[in-house]
């Protein structure tokens, strides 16, 4: 039996729990048919796949908590999920078949936009395309987006704390809640959706939901923050000989474009090969290759895109002079600064075609990060022959996806479950000897969880533990995610 998981219901009790269960939710809202459930049971990295008593598709906050507590009764587990996305395998259940998937998508309202205060109601089944699709139509926009932005959840993205690629000046998912509101272990609704600047009140509970990926409560709706639509954006491609020069650059751009820095990734020649081998319609920004990339880009709601090009244009000018860089050019337009991006958010799907990888989200102090990429890499790939250690991501939030690459002719499945998970301790050893996070956006999920255990400081650990033995003492909330028993 798995020890993170509580033992599966007896037989009687999970035929009890079904059949109230389907009288609650209706043929829409509960099926137990291998057909419409065997899509939710594996993780989109392929790496999980559970078993499920039933797959749950509550559609209000009501029909969630009285959910919630029907399962307090029976003793059933509960696996939240949003847009099944998620890279750290938080929202696959066990093998043992004893809990519940618990499906938000169906909770996909809008509940209410107001364009004047900068705020948006949602349903935490909304996907992040679609509240981008609805903030732009009230002249606004959610400051933040990823490459899963077509399937990615609200919800989802509120339980692992996402990031993306505009952390460097809106911040993570954590930035951008004003007001939540969730189901918890016992079944109350628990209601912060009040966007209030000030609340002395005690601890700030929608805090502690954010980024505890479903263990503490299920959320299932959200007050979030807009901003005026950009009128003006930039956006750069950087050909450049090293990382440490990247960071350089990033200084240099801070100074001369301020608050309008909205993005700063950096892309090795590895990973950008890899793209234009995968697409076939991709192209190259610049004739020539370079060891190192990186995709700026600046927005402004107030200075036209011209005057943001020609400020960004000055910066990369002066740095060509001093020999920083090797190449750039600026995107004439909206449709080759997508095709940039493109570029950029296409690696892990060109990666995941090549073969087996161990996917690394780690973070460490953005001054360090150069020199910890430089000291990480080598390192690895000494001591796993044949692997190939690749950075790439957000340099200017100090978190890069640090993915190594197995052997030519290794098994997937095979490798990384023996020689990988080597790796990735190996990995999680330099992250934390360098002060870092071994999850700077994707959570922990199950993937993680025995990592953070052996790593984390035992004092956090200890107090995690307390925090979610009081909210959910029967451990039915996503067991087996996040922390061990």
């Amino acid at each position: 039996m798995n020890r993170h998981t509580p033992p599966p219901a007896p037989a009687h009790s999970a035929n009890a729990f079904l059949a109230e269960a389907g009288a609650l939710l209706g043929t829409r809202g509960l099926t137990t048919e291998p057909d419409r459930m065997d899509a939710w049971l594996t993780d989109w990295r392929g790496r999980y796949t559970g078993r499920a008593m039933a797959l749950a598709s509550p559609a209000t906050t009501a029909e969630v908590a009285a959910l919630v507590r029907l399962c307090a009764a029976h003793g059933v587990p509960i696996v939240p999920q949003g847009g099944n996305s998620g890279m750290a395998g938080g929202a696959t259940p066990d093998a043992s078949g004893s809990a519940i998937i618990l499906s938000l998508r169906r909770m996909n309202a809008v509940r209410s936009l107001d364009a004047e205060a900068g705020q948006v109601v949602c349903e935490a089944g909304v996907i992040l395309q679609t509240l981008h699709d609805a903030a732009e139509a009230a002249g606004m926009r959610f400051p933040l987006t990823l490459g899963g932005k077509g399937s990615a959840t609200i919800g989802g993205l509120i339980a692992t704390n996402a990031g993306g690629t505009q952390v460097l000046r809106h911040g993570t998912m954590r930035a951008q809640v004003l007001g939540l509101e969730a189901v918890l272990a016992s079944g109350e609704v628990l209601d912060l959706m009040a966007p209030l600047k000030k609340d002395n009140r005690g601890f700030d509970l929608k805090q502690l939901l954010i980024g505890s990926e479903g263990t503490l409560g299920v959320v299932t709706a959200a007050t979030l923050r807009l901003l005026p639509a950009p009128v003006g954006r930039a956006t750069a491609w950087v050909g450049l000989g090293d990382i440490i020069a990247a960071r350089t650059l990033l200084r240099r751009m801070e100074r001369a474009l301020g608050d309008a820095l909205e993005g700063f990734e950096v892309v090795p020649a590895h990973c950008l090969d890899s793209v234009l081998a995968h697409q076939p319609t991709a192209r190259a920004p610049l004739a020539g290759r370079h060891e190192w990339n990186a995709l700026i880009e600046c927005v402004s709601p107030t200075h036209d895109s011209g005057a943001l090009r020609e400020a960004m244009e000055a910066s990369l000018a002066g740095a060509l002079e001093r020999g920083l860089i090797a190449d750039a050019v600026i995107a004439a337009n909206d449709t080759q600064a997508e095709a940039f991006w493109a570029l950029r958010d296409g690696i892990s799907a060109a990666e995941r075609a090549i073969g087996p990888a161990m996917q690394h989200d780690i973070s460490v102090p953005v001054e360090k990060m150069p020199e910890f990429i430089l000291a990480a890499s080598p390192a690895i790939e000494a001591a796993h022959p044949g692997t190939r250690a690749v950075a790439f991501g957000h340099l200017g939030d100090g978190n890069v996806h640090f993915h190594v690459l197995a052997p030519p002719g290794a098994v997937r499945g095979v490798w990384e479950e023996g020689e990988g998970k080597a790796v990735s301790a190996a990995v999680y050893d330099l992250v934390t000897a360098w002060g870092g996070s071994i999850s700077a956006e994707h959570g922990i999920g199950q993937m993680k969880v025995d990592e953070l255990a052996r790593l984390h400081d035992p004092a956090a650990l200890a107090v995690m533990r307390q925090v979610k033995q009081a909210l959910d003492p029967d451990n039915l909330l996503n067991p087996g995610k996040l922390l061990t028993a």
